[in-house]
């Protein structure tokens, strides 16, 4: 397990056309650093939805492998993947993972994620940020996602950069 003064983790799911191409992307910070870029978990057939559980999911296991002296801070523009895994999932849980009303969408990383986020709950905090609204972190998560969809990698991988703000002028999809 990593020791960390400080963490704050940004996720973002990206789909060009939903269902279509897929990917999720994260910017991690730890202290002055400049943040860790990550992108992955491409998915030929995906949406939008997925992409983002993915992201959040990624972000509780990098978490769960990290002795915080903080709370560990996670962001998302979600709200549909922050409620699935804090809120929702609790209903669906006490029902046998049924709720009223049909299937539940992405119930396989709900599950996982969920169980991810009770272990963890007391050491992390998820909050939702506005999307597109000038956030860094949160800018830089949603360039990863894209990067994924591009790249086409299902592994997460670093992404090298030298300049931050060439990151963020990034024009892509």
């Amino acid at each position: 397990m990593v020791n960390r003064e400080f963490l704050k983790i940004y996720c973002d799911g990206a789909c060009s056309g939903n269902p279509g191409n897929a990917g999720s992307g994260l910017a991690l910070y730890e202290g002055n650093e400049n943040p860790t870029l990550i992108h992955g978990e491409y998915a030929k057939l995906g949406t939008n939805n997925t992409a983002e559980l993915n992201a959040l999911n990624k972000a509780l296991e990098i978490a769960s492998n990290v002795n915080c002296s903080t709370i560990i801070e996670i962001c998302s523009d979600s709200k549909y993947s922050i409620d699935c895994i804090t809120n929702w999932a609790y209903g669906w849980k006490s029902k046998g993972w049924k709720k009223k009303g049909g299937e539940i969408k992405n119930l396989e990383i709900i599950k996982k994620a969920h169980f991810l986020f009770e272990e963890l709950k007391d050491r992390v905090s998820i909050k939702h940020v506005k999307g597109h609204a000038g956030v860094e972190g949160n800018e830089l998560a949603d360039r990863m996602a894209v990067m994924a969809i591009i790249a086409k990698n299902s592994e997460y991988q670093k992404y090298s950069y030298k300049d931050i703000n060439e990151v963020l002028d990034l024009k892509i999809g």
